[in-house]
């Protein structure tokens, strides 16, 4: 049995700041989430056309600003003039999409954790992954808890590995490869970090045995979330905010 990695990360993490309760991967969610003593967010990150890192899911606009078409088309100029609120409700109309270096210094001084979820637009995994991961060790330096990095890019994963070894990394995924040793070998990993459906007490034990953290998404129901924990799920994200206590 391999000794596990020192694993600063509380048990329950916000999902994109805070659930659904605010507009995802805004200043806004990171706030409500705070608020209801979670202490650890995980939210997305991909880069402006002019390479400025900032928080977004999807790889086009529609869905949760008002702006149209490409992520990746504006630079940042542009970006920081959209509506990233009114999308969700009134409440939040006007919010804006904030930088990773925004973030960094809310997250900093409110000790809040980070999982970064880097979310490359597609072809630019490599450059994405390179430029957050050392945005994110200039940003974080001398933090009590690095960011723990993660993708469902290998090439982004790889690239942030290579651009800054030092930084934790998880490996992301929403199924079982069979050759998860050799992945998490080569990218440097500390932790897997699956959908839940994927894992049993028996597979966590196998993980830990490997020398890996295990993190698991996105758990909704507090007896699963009780499930996960006793066989030593060591951080769980989730919506629930509202109904699942941190700890």
């Amino acid at each position: 049995m391999r000794e596990l990695s020192a694993w600063p990360y509380p048990k329950l993490v916000a999902h994109r700041g805070a659930g659904k309760l605010a507009p995802e991967n805004t200043l806004a969610a990171l706030r409500v989430g705070h608020a209801l003593g979670y202490r650890m967010a995980e939210f997305d990150v991909k880069l402006s056309a002019d390479g400025v890192a900032f928080l977004l899911h999807d790889g086009t606009l529609d869905r949760t600003t008002n702006g149209r078409g490409r992520a990746d088309a504006l630079t940042w100029r542009e970006l920081s003039q959209l509506d990233a609120g009114s999308w969700h409700s009134p409440t939040y109309a006007g919010e804006a999409l904030p930088t990773l270096a925004a973030v960094a210094r809310w997250s900093r001084a409110n000790a809040v954790a980070v999982n970064v979820e880097i979310k490359p637009s597609p072809g630019r995994e490599r450059e994405t992954g390179a430029a957050v991961a050392i945005d994110a060790q200039a940003l974080w330096t001398g933090a009590d808890a690095m960011p723990l990095l993660s993708s469902f890019s290998g090439e982004a994963l790889a690239a942030a590995y290579e651009a800054v070894p030092a930084l934790p990394r998880a490996l992301l995924g929403d199924r079982m490869p069979d050759d998860w040793r050799e992945r998490v070998a080569r990218l440097g990993c500390i932790a897997v970090d699956l959908d839940h459906e994927l894992l049993t007490g028996a597979r966590v034990d196998e993980f830990h045995a490997a020398g890996l953290r295990v993190a698991t998404w996105t758990v909704n129901e507090p007896a699963r979330v009780a499930e996960l924990l006793g066989w030593g799920v060591d951080t769980i994200i989730t919506d629930a905010i509202d109904m699942i206590a941190p700890r």
